[in-house]
């Protein structure tokens, strides 16, 4: 969540050049507000604060409720003497939670290389997936129409030459907007700014550049770096002026090693017909394994993940002979767990794909017949999914899809269960 102040009059197009600018910083609109009001759409237009409404402190409020003055971390009491009208919700983490796991993994489907620090936003370098998917404000556009399309959230994105001035992008683009700050751009952006917008800059060291008569951070950047020091210790006055300068060296660090790949899709209307389902199954098999070759890693088990209507959970799971990276194998397996699921005569709302246990694909690579398994058209099929990878690369994940194949019917399933 951005809380750094904006300038009210900071331009939204600061130029189309993105070469120089690889790393975007994507942060959730308001978020634990916004995924009540999917559940609430009666509440849309209206002033509405999450948390608790006796002692506890605010946790999210939504911009109607923003225009009173209601904050993050203000005291529930302080928040409804300004905007006594707002309609206060519980907050139910467990579903921010899921929310959050489902738009993290839409992330890493772009790059392995995430850097995720908080719930509801997170970094990316996208410098390696430019051949594959296009320009940074291409994968911007996609992923905030994604996140909309499955969770009826919105998104900013915020794209720059490093994490400063992603971040700072992203502020300028609330709500629900995209901007580019080029790198020949970067010192006019950052100049226009107040200083309280600089990581490190709260509201102490505010109050003692101010005394300097430093307010923005054109003046902090046009301030000696000895006075600085002597204003405010000599690690931060040094660090405060790199930052003004537009110097920022943290790389975006992937939080965490691969263990499953996943993906999923809320359906913007609950599936009846099976058929419909298998055909989205059929999508995210694609999108799995496509991911798991890029990161050279093959698979043991296959996890279906199913949400009836009623908000009811079902996984199911089974673990293979052999690992693969095959759509074709995912998507067989993942029909068959889905045959064998008891909807109970509900429809579906949300179905999703995993490939765990994963293991690098070159540990397996002395064993000529680990994709051929009992089935001789295996090899052959990989072979076909590695090619549309290459045609993917080169003309985008649209340049083709993979087709169906006849799948045999639904057979009784052996492996793990489960319910949440």
């Amino acid at each position: 969540m951005s809380r750094g102040p904006r300038s009210p009059t900071a331009r939204r197009d600061w130029g189309s050049d993105e070469s120089g600018a690889g790393i975007l910083h994507v942060d959730m609109d308001a978020f634990f507000a916004s995924v009540e009001l999917v559940r609430r759409p009666e509440l849309r237009g209206r002033p509405v604060i999450v948390g608790g409404r006796e002692r506890g402190v605010v946790l999210a409020a939504t911009y109607e409720a923003r225009a009173f003055g209601v904050r993050s971390a203000m005291p529930m009491t302080h928040a409804l003497a300004r905007c006594p009208q707002a309609v206060v919700v519980r907050p139910d983490h467990r579903r921010y939670r899921e929310v959050s796991a489902s738009v993290m993994e839409m992330l890493r489907e772009v790059t392995a290389v995430v850097e995720q620090v908080s719930v509801d936003e997170a970094f990316l370098d996208v410098s390696g997936a430019r051949r594959r998917m296009g320009p940074p404000t291409t994968i911007g556009r996609l992923l905030r129409e994604r996140v909309q399309a499955e969770h009826g959230i919105t998104c900013s994105v915020g794209i720059g030459r490093n994490k400063l001035v992603a971040k700072l992008a992203s502020t300028h683009a609330k709500p629900d907007g995209m901007l580019l700050v080029p790198e020949a751009a970067t010192l006019s952006f950052l100049r226009g700014l107040p200083v309280g917008a600089l990581w490190g800059v709260g509201d102490k060291t505010e109050q003692v550049l101010r005394r300097w008569g430093i307010t923005t951070v054109a003046q902090l950047a046009d301030t000696d770096v000895d006075v600085l020091q002597a204003a405010v210790g000599r690690v931060t006055g040094a660090h405060l002026h790199d930052l003004a300068l537009g110097r920022d060296p943290r790389p975006v660090v992937a939080d965490r090693a691969e263990r499953s790949i996943g993906a999923e899709r809320t359906f913007e209307r609950d599936l009846h017909d099976r058929e419909d389902v298998a055909r989205r199954l059929r999508e995210l098999a694609d999108r799995v394994t496509a991911r798991m070759r890029r990161h050279d890693v093959v698979a043991r088990t296959v996890a279906l993940k199913v949400r009836t209507s009623d908000f009811r959970t079902l996984t199911r799971s089974r673990t293979l002979d052999a690992p693969t990276d095959v759509a074709q194998e995912f998507y067989r397996v993942a029909r068959e767990l889905f045959g064998a699921v008891d909807l109970r005569g509900l429809p579906v709302r949300l179905v999703g794909v995993r490939a765990e246990g994963l293991r690098p694909r070159a540990d397996l690579v002395t064993q000529p017949s680990l994709f051929e398994g009992d089935d001789p058209h295996v090899g052959a099929r990989r072979e076909a999914e590695v090619a549309v990878d290459a045609v993917r690369a080169r003309f985008g994940d649209a340049a083709i899809a993979l087709g169906a194949s006849p799948v045999p019917p639904p057979t009784t399933v052996r492996g793990s269960a489960g319910l949440s």
